[in-house]
């Protein structure tokens, strides 16, 4: 029975976590100016059975790839928090430990490390033959089979709830939680969405990348929370496959890039056409046939913006040519401007420190020194008319002590 007190409390919380990091989008300010009011009528929908997706914004970004974005209003976005706070425990339980997407505690620094691992295992600390193969899934938003997707949710979820796993199934009101999967799964936001920006900006996007061009019954928008996590179970038989069936200790993957680390060759060239067979029959999914890499690991691996060497590991090229251009653009404003506000100070304080607590992962104390701590030939950066930079066993923190001293 619907408990319209806890699903309310519900609501909020699911509020507060769509908001996070949203707040200054026109979307999110205009549900806020009335937050309260939208959720308690968000509330009634949800009981009566009137709830329906609203338009979602189309447009295209180009940075660091271009891509389709269907953003959904902020109202579904609560919707989705709702959705993945009641069934995320449950499938967290039975992901396999290296499905890196998504998930809390792990991602693209967990994943690296992880298949750093592997390589190091594998080799005997570099000492004898491995190899690393790389397989990306071909256009995979776009060719999620929602007739196979539909069904996996609800028998993955009733297979947990039938071991008893989850201890909290009981509190949760499925009929309505099935009935929100259903309207997330099966919404074709193509249908009534608004393009944002000209036509153009769709020249040169492939077919493979758009929802407007998916086979009929396909496709999740890229970016919605809930095509996050359905993206992982979808793929989730595929990794029990991987990992059990063929039993392949060294395997991860983030979303639909995956690495198998092996040392036998012949091995791995049979476990890429076993992985083929099984995506096209189980799932309706291709691999890419321009992005196979099958190479000795002593050759280097590029995986998650990562280049992983014997013992070494360097940031990929993009994110070191935007840690570039934060430096630069800054160094440009204390330039060219006599006086910035606190708010650009905080900007400023953040933006580098953000590169910094990135970059420290990888062997970049170089780059770092270069960029932020210039030697006598070059000018000293006029960062220091405004803070320090702390060095410590080669980490580095940007400190504003002006601005914050008069603060």
């Amino acid at each position: 029975m619907l408990d319209e007190n806890q699903l309310l409390c519900d609501l909020f919380t699911a509020y507060y976590d769509a908001r996070r990091h949203k707040r200054s989008t026109m979307n999110q300010l205009k549900f806020e100016i009335n937050y309260e009011h939208n959720l308690v009528t968000l509330l009634k929908d949800l009981c009566d059975g009137t709830y329906r997706i609203r338009p979602s914004i189309c447009f295209i970004v180009t940075d660091p790839v271009k891509r389709e974005i269907l953003a959904a209003d902020f109202r579904d976005r609560v919707i989705h928090h709702l959705l993945y706070n009641y069934i995320n425990p449950l499938f967290e339980q039975v992901f396999v430990e290296d499905s890196y997407s998504c998930r809390k505690e792990k991602g693209t620094l967990y994943g690296i490390k992880r298949v750093e691992s592997f390589i190091k295992e594998c080799s005997q600390h570099y000492t004898t033959d491995c190899y690393v193969l790389k397989l990306d899934i071909r256009g995979y938003f776009m060719n999620i089979n929602k007739e196979i997707l539909s069904t996996q949710i609800k028998s993955q979820i009733n297979s947990i709830r039938d071991q008893g796993i989850a201890c909290n199934a009981p509190a949760l009101d499925w009929d309505l939680i099935f009935k929100l999967i259903d309207q997330v799964v099966w919404d074709d936001p193509t249908d009534y969405c608004i393009i944002k920006g000209k036509r153009s900006n769709w020249d040169g996007l492939p077919p493979s990348k758009s929802l407007f061009g998916t086979p009929k019954g396909c496709g999740l928008p890229i970016g919605n929370l809930t095509s996050q996590l359905f993206s992982n179970v979808y793929l989730h038989p595929f990794d029990d496959y991987m990992k059990h069936t063929l039993g392949l200790k060294y395997y991860g993957r983030y979303v639909d890039d995956f690495v198998v680390v092996h040392e036998d060759k012949e091995f791995l060239k049979e476990v890429k056409c076993k992985a083929t067979v099984f995506l096209k029959e189980q799932l309706g999914l291709d691999l890419h046939p321009d992005k196979i890499y099958l190479q000795h690991h002593s050759k280097g691996v590029k995986f998650l913006g990562a280049y992983l060497k014997p013992g070494r590991k360097y940031v990929a090229k993009r994110t070191k040519t935007k840690f570039v251009q934060c430096v630069n653009r800054w160094e440009h404003c204390l330039a060219t401007q006599k006086n910035l506000t606190s708010d650009e100070l905080k900007n400023m304080r953040a933006g580098i420190n953000s590169y910094l607590g990135l970059l420290r992962h990888y062997e970049t104390y170089n780059l770092r020194h270069k960029y932020l701590l210039k030697g006598a030939k070059n000018a000293a950066p006029l960062f220091f008319n405004y803070g320090v930079i702390h060095v410590k066993n080669k980490k580095m923190t940007f400190f504003l002590h002006k601005f914050e001293k008069n603060t």
